[in-house]
């Protein structure tokens, strides 16, 4: 007997074992394409699961056959909506997408550190004589590399440490060239020093003369102070010179030579009586009395009078000059200032009926370039009685005016 078909739809319920696997199969093949478009939620049979199943009934030795899984209409399938993701879902969509690129930069960066750790041993393989496929040289170089690579996590620990002790040796070794180049200064500072005190040495009279210019060195004492320059008083018989303006009063050494050292012998202790043919008369006496002294000299030099006529350019026309001689004082008053070359002796020497006194000093200050000539005129005792001064030599002087000691150059070079 054969057994009745069913539509393409049905079951299949009578048959021979033949039929009844193809029919299975059938069965098998409608459960996949359901599954492909239909209901997602069927199960595919496995092949153990349509394989028909045949009970032997030992009373009646009649097979009994299972009845195959109901077939459904492969094209009658319906559409779902997909569902949308949820806030959470997001959240774990982001989070997974922000650990895979944690994890692929950290095995990036893992892998250039042990990269640059690994140069030091790859250039000292290289320097090292090569040695054969498979020697123990090849293997623990291999090993070593893996042993980089294993422990990445600590590499990266010991390459922030690293980094860290660089900085501080960096540091270090900028503040030691630092030093070292700190120690070029040594001798530009030792040559300083030397420049500093060769300037000082050789210009030292212009810095405290221009100092003691300004300053007044307090030698007056008030008994000094005349009040009545037509008086005639009666003084000390030490000579000197006084001039209230300038704050002056110095001693006056008078019967020196004309010479260089024997006038700069007479300037240490105070003025110098520079007696010359024709300007050789004394306080007192008609005919020009010269006396001369310094307005800078060498600081290490002796005497205490080095800068008493620092301030003698501040002289003027008018102004008074006082000079103690033989016990007695004579006043005179400012004629004339001029400047002149230390050769120009003649400017000393001219005719006069009158007693006259010329001062001289060197200038500019700390400088024996020129020298400064204040003429002065007797104006007190009577001038009308001046005794008469020495008789005039008409031979010519070879001398030339005193000025200041030579500066440290000219010592140097035998100047005098």
């Amino acid at each position: 007997m054969k057994p009745e078909n069913s539509s393409s739809g049905g079951n299949l319920t009578n048959g021979t074992p033949t039929q009844q696997t193809q029919n299975a199969a059938a069965n098998l093949l409608r459960s996949q394409i359901n599954a492909m478009y239909g209901d997602r939620n069927v199960v595919v049979p496995s092949r153990t699961q349509v394989q028909p199943s045949v009970q032997t009934d030992t009373h009646a030795h009649a097979q009994t056959q299972i009845a195959p899984q109901e077939d459904t209409n492969p094209y009658n399938r319906t559409h779902e909506a997909h569902p949308q993701p949820q806030a959470e879902q997001w959240k774990q969509y982001h989070s997974a997408w922000q650990t895979y690129y944690q994890k692929y930069y950290e095995g990036y960066y893992a892998a250039q550190t042990a990269a640059k750790a690994s140069e030091p041993i790859a250039q000292a393989a290289s320097q090292q004589p090569v040695a054969s496929v498979g020697t123990s040289a090849n293997n623990d170089y291999f090993a070593h590399q893996t042993d980089l690579q294993e422990t990445t996590e600590e590499l990266n620990k010991d390459q922030a440490l690293f980094e860290l002790r660089q900085k501080l040796l960096g540091k270090v070794q900028d503040s030691a060239k630092k030093i070292r180049r700190s120690r070029h200064f040594i001798p530009i500072i030792a040559s300083l020093s030397v420049v500093l005190l060769f300037v000082f040495l050789q210009y030292n009279r212009i810095f405290i003369a221009t100092v003691s210019a300004y300053v007044s060195p307090g030698a007056i004492s008030a008994q000094n102070i005349v009040i009545d320059p037509t008086a005639d008083a009666v003084v000390s018989a030490d000579p000197r010179l006084i001039i209230p303006k300038i704050n002056v009063d110095v001693p006056v050494v008078y019967g020196v030579g004309n010479d260089y050292d024997s006038q700069m012998a007479a300037m240490a202790n105070g003025l110098a009586h520079f007696a010359i043919p024709g300007a050789s008369s004394h306080p007192g006496q008609i005919g020009n009395t010269v006396l001369s002294g310094h307005s800078s000299n060498d600081l290490f030099d002796g005497g205490d009078y080095k800068f008493i006529f620092a301030q003698l350019e501040k002289m003027g026309i008018g102004d008074t000059v006082y000079a103690n001689y033989e016990g007695k004082r004579y006043t005179y008053i400012v004629t004339k200032t001029e400047v002149v070359k230390p050769t120009e002796v003649s400017k000393l020497v001219y005719p006069t009926t009158k007693p006259m006194l010329t001062l001289i000093t060197c200038t500019p200050l700390g400088t024996s370039r020129d020298r400064l000539l204040v003429t002065a005129e007797q104006v007190s005792p009577d001038p009308a009685a001046a005794a008469q001064g020495p008789a005039e030599d008409s031979s010519t002087s070879e001398a030339t005016i005193p000025g200041s000691s030579p500066t440290f150059v000219e010592r140097l070079f035998g100047a005098r």
